[in-house]
């Protein structure tokens, strides 16, 4: 005997109305929901918009208009000077201390980057070995970092003191005559490049030692397996596996050198007749450090800083989308 199969009926006109309703009630709760959650991501993202609008974008957008105008202090204060184009710029270019704060500004930080780094470097490998107070160690070599520049840069007038400070003393006890550290047109430069150098190498250490524990053990024991020295392994794997953090690392002591103005101007002032002065001091003293002020052209130096840096930026970036197309 056979069983008749039975199908089910269509809907019926009202069953599809009685679920059009219900769907539609679906979708809009979706929907609600969906743009909830966008409101919900706009809300939390305004607060960074706004900091950024205030403290980035529109002091650049001020100091642009500063180097673009000639602005006196009532014009400052009032608002009215008169737009002069690229002729702050003109001015900087043609000065004559312009020359020597770039090539000073070069060494300051070339020198600085180059000993920060290799420094930072050995130490970071030091202490990836594992051995007593290590941890303890290396917080002591954050305290350069952690103190204020101010304290950092008055310890280190102090120390240079032609007459009282602790490093001509330690040089007269081995019979060498004393050097005027901060006073010497010769020696200014370097006593504050030695300054920040001390001051920058526990950032290098703190950001390559972190660099080094991401690398895994075992490359460096299959390395060692095939008979690779310890520098061998260093310069072969451990530096090439190295090199992302390490690019970052220099861009941002290159950023950070640049604008160095406070080790500078507590130490030495720029001087003695501006022998230690870089584009960072000689902005300052241009819009501050005069009872006639010069907005402009300090502006305008700043700007060229800006400028450098981006270009550094720029170059970064191109070369980290090489490496990764590779």
């Amino acid at each position: 005997m056979k069983h008749a199969t039975q199908t089910p009926a269509p809907p019926t006109a009202a069953g599809r109305r009685e679920r059009a309703p219900a769907s539609r009630a679906g979708g809009g709760r979706r929907a609600f929901a969906r743009r909830s959650g966008q409101w919900a991501a706009w809300a939390f993202l305004a607060p960074v918009v706004v900091y950024l609008l205030a403290f980035y974008v529109y002091p650049l957008y001020r100091n642009v208009d500063l180097s673009l105008r000639n602005y006196t202090v009532r014009s400052f204060v009032q608002g009215d000077a008169p737009f002069t184009g690229l002729a702050n710029y003109a001015k900087v270019v043609r000065d004559a201390t312009f020359g020597p704060a770039l090539w000073h500004t070069v060494v300051f930080t070339a020198v600085s980057l180059a000993f920060q780094f290799t420094i930072g470097l050995a130490l970071a490998v030091f202490f990836t070995r594992n051995f007593r107070l290590s941890a303890t160690l290396r917080a002591l070599f954050l305290v350069p970092w952690l103190l204020p520049l101010i304290v950092s840069s008055s310890t280190w007038s102090w120390m240079l003191n032609s007459e009282s400070g602790v490093v001509n003393a330690a040089l007269a006890a081995v019979g060498i005559d004393p050097v005027n550290w901060l006073t010497s047109p010769d020696w200014s430069l370097w006593s504050v490049t030695i300054a920040n150098i001390w001051i920058g190498i526990p950032f290098n250490l703190v950001v390559l030692y972190s660099g080094l524990q991401a690398i895994p053990s075992h490359i460096h024991e299959a390395a060692a397996l095939d008979g690779a020295t310890g520098w061998q392994r260093f310069w072969r794997v451990t530096f090439p596996l190295l090199r992302p953090v390490s690019a970052i690392t220099l861009l941002l002591g290159l950023v950070y050198t640049l604008k160095v103005f406070d080790i500078i101007w507590i130490m030495t002032k720029g001087g003695p007749s501006d022998a230690s002065t870089t584009l960072a001091t000689w902005s300052y003293r241009l819009g501050f450090g005069n009872l006639l002020p010069s907005f402009g052209p300090g502006a305008a130096v700043g700007n060229l800083l800006i400028v450098i840096a981006l270009v550094f930026g720029l170059v970064y970036i191109r070369v980290q989308r090489r490496q990764g197309a590779a």
